[in-house]
């Protein structure tokens, strides 16, 4: 028995697993990262989604350049961002969609209509914390029960990344996968921040 939490997150797991399985067989051996891109239909909180994609080697030689190949790498802005299936509240995923309303209304975020203000306020927050923690968990789970080198022939990094919440790809990115698969996108981030320079961001 349960209390229903997480009902959402199991079926997130069990999409995502089909997600992959689906990947054209001529195109695993050219993947090099998984992507669980994050983002909301209309900018609406109540209806976000996961893109569940990859980046390919064709697609970082045709995005590198000589003064920064780390960057092409591992950058979401010069991954492939479009054409992915999506999972969630969104059009796409009719019964992900009917599993997420429940649970949130079960958990005292959901609103109807616009909303005012204070609603808007109140739930924007818990609403993007319980979408992030449903996805970044059945990431790490993939990997944890072996699907990820199972249908790519090798364990892959899944890169985790919300753009509207600039950094908080470093920390969804280390919890969604075993340390060593992170080594060379970690590397990047740090030296991005070091050559930031004082003052900004």
């Amino acid at each position: 028995m349960t209390d229903g939490r997480g009902d959402f997150r199991a079926y997130l797991l069990a999409a995502a697993t089909g997600v992959l399985e689906r990947f054209r067989e001529e195109l695993r051996p050219e993947i090099y990262a998984l992507s669980f891109r994050i983002w909301r239909v209309d900018d609406d909180d109540r209806r976000p989604y996961v893109a569940i994609g990859y980046n390919t080697e064709s697609r970082y030689e045709a995005e590198r350049r000589p003064e920064d190949p780390g960057e092409a790498r591992c950058n979401y802005a010069c991954r492939l961002l479009g054409g992915f299936e999506m999972l969630g509240n969104c059009p796409e995923d009719p019964a992900g969609g009917a599993l997420y309303a429940e649970e949130v209304r079960r958990l005292g975020l959901w609103f109807d209509g616009d909303g005012d203000a204070a609603e808007l306020d109140a739930t924007r927050e818990p609403l993007r914390l319980h979408f992030a923690d449903a996805c970044v968990r059945p990431a790490r789970d993939l990997h944890d029960g072996g699907l990820i080198g199972r249908v790519l022939g090798r364990p892959l990094p899944v890169w985790v990344f919300d753009m509207y919440c600039p950094g908080w790809e470093i920390e969804a990115t280390q919890a969604a996968n075993p340390p060593e698969l992170v080594e060379e996108f970690l590397a990047w981030q740090r030296a991005a921040e070091e050559a930031q320079p004082l003052g900004a961001g």
